[in-house]
């Protein structure tokens, strides 16, 4: 008898108007050293001819398709659609987003560690990010690559690690994908990290530690407006209500909480004393506060802007690299 072949990866590109970008991305798909994989490209009625672009690959590239979606769909919602097109047959799943790349190794890398490892659901591994080429997102110990998933998440909350990147830095175990619909958690802007902490409640998260992915910094992508906005902040109070107290003791869930709160309340006072922001802005983080059970206090929040205002004056150099800091981000 032979041997197997290896198992089928499923690569799905959920693409809208980025023709500027999506050759170089299907071109490093089509460059990986792994090869047994397919790839679905989902057209979300793009206007700009990356339509024709994608077209033209799959005409000369047996392993891909293209799906036209009848109606525009909001981001998250076409994530969790190109993902429900996934191959019956693949064992493993990866989205890429058409303005980002994958390294050619990424995908031999990434099976192997699942493989390695059948208890791992998820496998994440460092991203460049940007211009700069900044290496993103944080590592687990080397030379480890395979950790309990209750431990990771335990360490987002506990330690500040965050290794899950964004969609595309992961590679997903099909049958989870399939058995969850939607995929993502259509109504969150950070679905992508919410759906890991549900995973992982019942499997362990396996890392390669190389740089496997590459993200683009698009002005107006949704990433880049998280950014601005920083709703990240709203994402960690989200994430310890709904998923604390799996992962912490009560004391434990406690102490995040108090700590996340503080923040949240230090980054409200730096925007008023940065000018205020828009109304956008502050009904965006009013709603955040209140969906965790935590209604905006006035009062905490004036006592957060005389705070730091005396930090300001009383650390001016501190003051100075971070205003130099938010003018070199753009927010």
């Amino acid at each position: 008898m032979g041997s197997q072949p290896p198992p089928l990866v499923s690569v799905v590109i959920p693409m809208y108007n980025d023709a500027e970008y999506l050759a170089k991305c299907i071109d490093s798909v089509r460059a990986q050293t792994y090869k047994n994989w397919d790839c679905v490209i989902v057209n979300n009625c793009c206007s700009d001819g990356s339509a024709e672009i994608a077209q033209r690959f799959a005409a000369v590239e047996s392993r891909i398709i293209v799906l036209d979606n009848e109606v525009f769909l909001p981001a998250e919602a076409n994530h969790s659609h190109a993902l429900r097109q996934i191959s019956l047959a693949s064992k493993y799943c990866k989205i890429v987003f058409s303005d980002d790349l994958l390294f050619p190794h990424c995908l031999e890398e990434m099976v192997a560690v699942a493989e390695a490892h059948p208890s791992v659901g998820i496998v994440g591994a460092y991203g460049l990010e940007g211009e700069e080429r900044t290496v993103k997102w944080a590592g687990l110990p080397y030379p480890r690559t395979c950790f309990d998933g209750h431990e990771v998440c335990r360490r987002f909350f506990l330690d500040d690690i965050y290794v899950f990147g964004s969609p595309h830095s992961l590679l997903y175990r099909s049958d989870l994908v399939r058995g969850r619909d939607p995929f993502f958690n259509e109504a969150d802007t950070h679905a992508d990290t919410e759906v890991c902490f549900d995973i992982l409640r019942n499997c362990d998260f396996g890392f390669v530690h190389q740089v496997l992915t590459y993200s683009s910094v698009q002005s107006e992508s949704l990433r880049e407006i998280s950014r601005r906005l920083n709703t990240y902040v709203a994402r960690d109070l989200s994430l310890l209500v709904k998923y604390g107290y799996e992962y912490l003791s009560p004391g434990e869930y406690d102490r995040c909480r108090k700590k996340i709160v503080d923040d949240y309340y230090n980054f409200l006072a730096v925007s008023l004393l940065k000018g205020g922001r828009d109304s956008g802005f502050w009904s965006l983080h009013k709603r955040k506060l209140a969906e965790a059970g935590s209604s905006i206090s006035y009062s905490r929040l004036s006592l957060a802007v005389l705070l730091r205002g005396l930090r300001a004056v009383m650390n001016p150099s501190e003051t100075f690299e971070k205003m130099k800091l938010t003018r070199a981000r753009g927010y």
